[in-house]
């Protein structure tokens, strides 16, 4: 097997506003789009392919599903709270509040137009390690 990207697909009801989010606040640019349709790129992270919610070019047991229960997640090397901070300055609410969990992990979560929950991550030592 030779994999050559990954990409992410979310099924929204509104394209352009996770677009618009994707590409204004997390350094997204469009590959490709189309009515119902947009394909995102980044250079160091997963590729993003939205698809409108009921588009008849998904299996008809998929096609009302919503990207749900799922969290888009960044791992950063460095700058987590810059990023955070960055974002809150650009008006993105921040929905879940920049914290460090016991076993090292720091994090904040946001929330795009559709609901699909973005995380970002930063690893540090646990204190008790």
């Amino acid at each position: 097997m030779d994999i050559t990207a990954t990409t992410i697909a979310l099924t929204v009801d509104h394209v352009a506003a996770s677009q618009a989010f994707f590409t204004t606040h997390l350094g997204y640019t469009v590959r490709a789009e189309a009515d119902g349709f947009a394909s995102l790129t980044h250079a160091a992270a997963a590729d993003i392919v939205l698809l409108a919610r009921g588009t008849e070019v998904l299996p008809p047991e998929q096609r009302d599903r919503h990207a749900d229960g799922l969290i888009v997640a960044f791992t950063l090397a460095e700058g987590l709270d810059d990023e955070e901070k960055r974002l809150r300055d650009a008006g993105v609410e921040i929905t879940l509040p920049l914290r460090e969990e016991p076993w090292g992990e720091r994090l904040f979560q946001i929330t795009d137009p559709n609901g699909v929950i973005v995380q970002f991550v930063e690893w540090a030592t646990p204190a008790d390690a």
